[in-house]
């Protein structure tokens, strides 16, 4: 036992001797954008990004779905880059772009090579500064937007499963939706709606802005000014979060999807907001029970036993509270119940015992590789810096986050175990085949 994890030690020391800390220099402008500068002169390109804080979560009820239309809509044009040009810009300079949209943020980027920041500044800038919010933008997105949630959810196998779990989950909280929202709810709204929801939220004073890779740091700090100081101020976003009542008995459904054959059982339950640190041991947890052929689950239900298809388990991480969820697809004749009591005999061993030192070994190795893993590359560590900064908070995470896992302890993977995994504090989704 003692050679096994003084070898997984020496490995783990060996990973984070090769991980180079990364530097980074931030500071607010006059209106209140958040700048935040990491410099690496390894290769002659250069990430220029923009966290908004808004999210699916800052929504109104009857009008989900607004902040992915708007991930799609602000790609539209500006008042200096014209309908459709904007793809054709980035792809003719020998950059590519892309975004994306939680619960709780929308992130834009682009990668250029290093002699193109200055147009990459300009292009988030002019879509910060000059939108073009108008009707045949909001129509064609709508169209997208209603494409994308025909291919991803309504015609996907499994693709409502976290609809359904999250109704459940969720009374008033607006994780009670997912991202994609509503597309009734899309289709009332009016274009001017859509223009209150740009100025409250896509401001300077809600956002980050990350230069990241090979470029001059006084100069960069000269275009920065040049080109965002002007953007005047927006009103500042009051962020309120809507409590939830514990969830204190067990919470039993069942859904329906035309698309599948074989059925699958979700079980969820609410945990703590992604910056607690008890979410970092569910990390642990969810590593230990499903990561890798060589897991608890994995090994029982799949390789010996011969019950599961596939399963897993999954921290789902949010800025408001999470949801700890273990899935299975059963094999052959196998039923659901008996999947769930088979995981359930697993977590009761977490709840009940240490894990072994040699598994606990194990996972603190796994998560030192991820870490040095997640700033190997530029554009990783540009979306890490401006992620720490508007959710947790605390930029210098993306060096010392690996510091809580390293110190999580396998007596606090029990305590954790027991507070939140327990059959009182869970929804039960039989998820089934439905005729057409």
């Amino acid at each position: 036992m003692k050679k096994y994890s003084s070898l997984l030690m020496f490995m783990a020391g060996c990973l984070l001797l090769n991980a180079q800390k990364v530097s980074f220099e931030e500071y607010d402008l006059s209106n209140g954008l958040h700048v935040i500068l990491h410099q690496d002169k390894t290769a002659p390109m250069v990430v220029t990004s923009v966290l908004y804080h808004v999210g699916a979560k800052n929504e109104e009820k009857e009008r989900t779905g607004f902040a992915h239309f708007f991930e799609h809509l602000l790609f539209e044009g500006t008042k200096n880059i014209e309908r459709g040009e904007w793809f054709k810009l980035v792809t003719s300079n020998g950059g590519r772009n892309n975004a994306y949209t939680t619960d709780d943020f929308t992130y834009y980027y682009e990668v250029f090579p290093s002699n193109n920041l200055e147009l990459g500044l300009w292009m988030e800038s002019e879509r910060m500064l000059h939108p073009v919010i108008n009707e045949i933008g909001v129509e064609t997105q709508n169209e997208v937007v209603k494409e994308e949630k025909r291919l991803r959810y309504d015609n996907s196998p499994y693709g409502n499963w976290i609809f359904e779990v999250r109704k459940h989950m969720f009374d008033k909280h607006p994780y009670k939706n997912i991202p994609i929202g509503k597309m009734e709810h899309l289709d009332a709204a009016t274009l001017d709606e859509f223009i209150a929801f740009n100025k409250k939220y896509y401001i300077p004073n809600n956002a980050v802005l990350v230069v990241a890779g090979d470029f001059e740091m006084e100069a960069t700090k000269k275009m920065v000014a040049d080109y965002f100081e002007e953007i005047p101020r927006g009103v500042t976003v009051n962020f309120e979060k809507i409590e939830e009542k514990p969830i204190t008995s067990p919470k039993t459904a069942e859904a329906f999807d035309v698309n599948i054959q074989i059925p699958a059982l979700f079980t969820a339950y609410r945990i703590p907001e992604k910056t607690s640190r008890d979410s970092k041991v569910l990390d642990m947890i969810s590593s230990y029970l499903s990561d890798g052929n060589s897991s608890k689950l994995y090994r029982k239900l799949v390789d010996e036993k011969k019950m599961s298809l596939q399963v897993a388990a999954f921290n789902m991480s949010m800025e408001d509270y999470g949801l700890y969820v273990i899935l299975s697809l059963p094999l052959g004749e196998t039923t659901l119940t008996s999947i769930s009591k088979e995981i359930d005999e697993e977590v009761k061993k977490i709840q009940s015992d240490l894990i072994s030192e040699k598994d606990f070994e194990k996972l603190l190795n796994k998560f030192e590789s991820d870490f040095v893993d997640s700033n190997g590359s530029v554009e990783g560590i540009a979306n890490s810096l401006a992620e720490y900064y508007a959710i947790y908070g605390d930029t210098e995470l993306i060096n010392s986050e690996i510091d809580i896992y390293r110190s999580i302890t396998r007596e606090e993977i029990r305590e954790v175990a027991n507070k939140y995994l327990n059959p009182n504090q869970r929804l039960t989704l039989n998820y089934l085949p439905k005729s057409n």
